[in-house]
């Protein structure tokens, strides 16, 4: 069920990473196109997105699923870091199905003047991780506050007032 969630919450994660993200504008002329100094800023917008939405998505199902799944021990750690990193996978594939066009088609079919919108990428593979880490600080931020949650023992006896063995 982790990991349907996370499918889940991937899929529309995707959507709104592709919906919610800053393009830079590629500026069209005779020789091309080519990003001003204000858009040059914009290039790495859909990689801070992603983080950004990844981050949060995985903070918040992490914690609350593996608080669902804590009495499972160091399994739930792992079935919640696996769904992290399923429903990355699965937000990257569908921003990129929804929004990734080609640059050269479209740089060819322009006419100079035209603003074009740079595609939707990531440019390293690290935002893919803002998943895997949020899940994995909600799992142990949960698991330093309740480690001790069930009472310790209080009432057992010491074994200096116990009464000695007698000897017959």
């Amino acid at each position: 069920m982790t990991v349907a969630v996370f499918l889940v919450a991937g899929a529309i994660a995707g959507w709104a990473w592709q919906q919610y993200a800053p393009l830079a504008q590629y500026t069209i002329d005779e020789n091309g196109g080519s990003l001003g100094e204000e858009q040059m800023t914009r290039v790495f917008g859909p990689d801070g997105m992603f983080v950004a939405i990844g981050f949060l998505t995985a903070l918040v199902l992490g914690a609350a699923l593996f608080w669902w799944l804590r009495d499972y021990g160091p399994w739930a750690v792992a079935v919640v870091c696996v769904g992290s990193v399923v429903g990355s996978a699965v937000a990257w594939g569908v921003g990129m199905l929804l929004g990734h066009d080609p640059l050269d088609p479209r740089l060819q079919a322009a006419k100079p003047g035209d603003l074009l919108a740079a595609p939707l990428e990531l440019h390293t593979w690290t935002p893919l991780a803002s998943w895997l880490v949020g899940a994995a600080l909600a799992a142990a931020i949960i698991s330093a506050l309740t480690w001790r949650a069930e009472p310790v023992a209080t009432t057992s006896v010491s074994s200096a007032s116990e009464s000695p063995a007698q000897v017959k």
